[in-house]
């Protein structure tokens, strides 16, 4: 369907659903192998800035279990290890927040570094994908990228395919997924974070350059996201300002202004977290984080704080 149908057909019926005080979803395909599933809120208020988040999907999840539901017998554990509709809902909960519309990315392969590597262009189908989802909801104003686990690949093959980062991205954020950072990233970022006063960048990450799955390493030790913060953090320092604190397991560090943000999980006991850092209110966090409402009604890496809105 073009672009034109589609952004109407979700224009109307989304006036429809509304009418009746009800989230909308609609998916849709863009180019040969991708889904967008598209989360749009009952209650928008036309009066305010549309926040349109696109979340890559981690590797080896479908759209419906990245989405999360109530674990019956028999069901998958994937359903319950990252519930981002109802982490969404308890967004929109706060009023600010109230229009987070979510475009869930999710490809035939089930992994966006897979998907990468079997697309010569993929710089400018990454684009194509971004444009077209921006140019089929209503409203939108400000572009947040976000992604867990190999979604982090989607969001790098974003930043593969400009000279800059686009003034409409107000923020980044890597959910335990910055697998694929390395230094060439850094000017684009610091141009972007220096140039753009409401751009935030945040990063969530664990140990697991010590983790063990049956006794072996989960990745080597330098092919983590513990290593790739801790690189980013490294480049990010030459520029910014941190700030070091330390929360029971997790070491925080924040730039001055608090628009930079790394999350940081110790592991001293070799285990695996990597579901958690979602799981434990992490997208809830992605989003608030360095706003006035960071942790309030929540915490980050706690007691789930939007078990009531799971479906």
């Amino acid at each position: 369907m073009k672009k034109h149908v589609w952004a109407v057909f979700l224009l109307t019926a989304w006036s429809c659903v509304r009418a009746q005080g009800k989230d909308s979803i609609f998916s849709c395909r863009v180019g040969a192998d991708v889904t967008v599933t598209i989360d749009l809120p009952a209650n928008m208020n036309a009066h305010t800035p549309a926040i349109l988040v696109f979340f890559a999907l981690p590797n080896g999840n479908s759209t419906a279990q990245t989405m999360g539901k109530k674990i019956n017998s028999g069901d998958d554990w994937h359903y319950d290890i990252q519930h981002i509709r109802a982490q969404t809902r308890f967004l929109r909960s706060r009023r600010p927040f109230q229009n987070l519309i979510v475009a869930y990315l999710e490809n035939d392969f089930k992994s966006w570094p897979l998907w990468k590597s079997k697309q010569p262009g993929y710089q400018r189908l990454v684009q194509h994908i971004a444009d077209t989802v921006r140019a089929l909801v209503p409203a939108v104003q400000n572009v947040y990228f976000n992604g867990h686990s190999g979604g982090g690949r989607f969001i790098f093959s974003f930043l593969d395919g400009v000279d800059s980062i686009p003034a409409y991205v107000q923020r980044i954020s890597f959910l335990d997924s910055i697998y694929g950072y390395d230094s060439t990233y850094t000017r684009k970022l610091v141009t972007w974070l220096e140039g753009n006063p409401k751009a935030s960048l945040n990063v969530f990450a664990y140990n697991d350059s010590v983790a063990l799955y049956q006794g072996k390493p989960v990745v080597s030790a330098t092919g983590g996201t513990w290593y790739r913060s801790h690189l980013m953090l490294r480049d990010l320092s030459a520029v910014f300002n941190f700030r070091e604190t330390r929360h029971d397991s997790m070491i925080v560090y924040k730039s001055s202004d608090g628009r930079i943000q790394f999350w940081l999980k110790t592991n001293p006991d070799r285990k695996i977290f990597h579901t958690q850092q979602v799981e434990l209110n992490g997208f809830i966090h992605s989003i608030l984080c360095g706003t006035r409402f960071d942790e309030r009604r929540y915490r980050y890496y706690a007691k789930r704080a939007y078990s009531h809105f799971v479906e």
